[in-house]
């Protein structure tokens, strides 16, 4: 069923999150609520896709455009409502060209809305010849929706907010999601009349159904998974909804062959990839585009942000972002990966090692307590604890160049920029400023001085 338009509402203040930023900006499972619902929505592929924005607009509707560069932006005035919402969307849509057939409109704070649903509501509203049909789930505890009064053959006969319900309607608990479909028509007549005569004193969305019952008729369609349709208006129901979704998350991974000890610690964001066999641990925090091969081990207590972790590779009690960890590496605990790092096969980063666009060749090793920024380190060498490339002169950052079979004595301290060949052993506590030919042993001297019988000059 072709879609003539689809309208996402992404106005309001959302102040209930007490944010400085727009609600609809604020995330779950690593994606904002407006990019997840313009996700789901886009996959339908509408005719014309469009965001309505007013609170901070200039910040909704850049968001907006980085998610979909063809969308809409319809600028809501000051009448307050998602009735106003709409007639402002009608008419910047009708001035461009005229709507035929269905329009879909979404609320942008229902951060798990998913295709899927809004496929077989549009197929409910094809199938049933519906004027208009409303999206419903059934609550539990409806407190705070809508609720949806049915006529005796099943119709929707109009929707009560709850500010404005009697108490025979308060204990109805099929509940408005905010979702609808229209058709175009129907939709134009239905919002010309809308006024502000209720309790929150604004143009309600859901009167336009009574008027389009009055002329037509009105259907609903009730979505099968509550959390699907679940909106966020404050912290607490963000983090309910998110502890809810991310179980699954967990869930489907360990049947799809992941072992997942505890759940409960372990957040997984949508767009992370782990194959079978794969070993995670209390405490960990998969974020971005992260991916992890087969019989990796990460945790516990690790991090990993937008990471390519190859098979075999365990990272321990660490955080790692945008950076790739090679198959049989092994980091942590208490590791820094920064971003732009490529640990090579069996390399290592041990306890308290920092590093920052390095490139670590096979087998080498970094055990401990050393810093290792812009450089390059070739093949099976090992680097002794307390080493500091010394890569920022004040203005730019320099880079280090150390070759493969080097023995790093501990302590060092390497002033870049500088190349250090291959097979070179370097001595404890060493300052390397200039390039050392390969097969060569180098060391710094440093007088040591005694002064017996010294006292602070208070204690003299």
């Amino acid at each position: 069923m072709a879609l003539s338009a689809a309208i996402i509402l992404a106005a309001g203040e959302g102040t209930r999150m007490r944010s400085s930023k727009p609600k609809v900006l604020h995330s779950l499972a690593g994606k904002t609520f407006l990019e997840r619902v313009m996700s789901s929505v886009s996959a339908l592929e509408p005719n014309t896709l469009a965001v309505v924005v007013h609170h901070q607009a200039e910040l909704v509707a850049e968001a907006a455009r980085s998610y979909d560069g063809h969308v809409t932006i319809v600028n809501q005035d000051d009448i307050p409502g998602t009735g106003r919402a709409v007639q402002c969307a009608m008419r910047q849509l009708g001035e461009a060209g005229k709507l035929e057939g269905p329009v879909l409109i979404a609320a942008s704070d229902m951060p798990l809305l998913d295709t899927a649903t809004l496929k077989a509501l549009l197929d409910f509203h094809d199938a049933s010849g519906d004027d208009a049909t409303v999206l419903t789930t059934n609550l539990d505890d409806p407190t705070g929706y809508g609720r949806i009064i049915r006529e005796r053959d099943g119709g929707v006969l109009r929707i009560v907010e709850q500010k404005d319900a009697n108490s025979s309607e308060l204990a109805v608990h099929e509940v408005n999601t905010s979702v609808y479909v229209f058709d175009a028509a129907v939709l134009a007549r239905a919002i010309e009349g809308l006024d502000s005569k209720n309790a929150q004193g604004e143009f309600y969305l859901t009167d336009a159904l009574e008027t389009a019952h009055a002329n037509g008729k009105v259907g609903a369609f009730t979505a099968s998974d509550a959390l699907s349709v679940e909106g966020v208006n404050d912290r607490v129901q963000l983090s309910n909804l998110a502890r809810a979704h991310n179980r699954r998350v967990c869930e489907a991974w360990m049947r799809a062959g992941v072992t997942i000890p505890d759940p409960g610690t372990t957040w997984i964001d949508d767009d992370v990839e782990i194959e079978q066999d794969v070993t995670i641990l209390p405490g960990c925090f998969l974020q971005g585009g992260t991916v992890i091969a087969h019989d990796a081990v990460v945790g516990p207590y690790t991090t990993l942000i937008d990471v390519r972790v190859d098979a075999g590779a365990s990272v321990e009690r660490s955080r790692v972002q945008q950076s790739h960890i090679g198959a049989g590496a092994t980091i942590g605990p208490w590791t820094y990966i920064r971003q732009g790092n490529e640990l090579g096969e069996s390399t290592k980063a041990g306890a308290f090692v920092e590093m920052k666009k390095a490139r670590i060749g096979k087998g080498t090793k970094v055990p401990h307590l050393s810093y290792v920024g812009d450089t390059e380190l070739g093949e099976n060498s090992n680097v002794g604890g307390g080493t500091i490339t010394a890569n920022y002169d004040g203005v730019h950052k320099n880079r280090t160049r150390i070759g493969s079979n080097v023995h790093v004595g501990a302590g060092n301290l390497f002033v870049a920029p500088v190349e250090v060949g291959d097979d070179v052993t370097t001595g404890a506590g060493s300052v390397i400023r200039h390039a050392v030919p390969d097969g060569s042993m180098v060391y710094s001297e440093n007088t040591q001085h005694v002064v017996e019988g010294w006292k602070p000059e208070w204690e003299r």
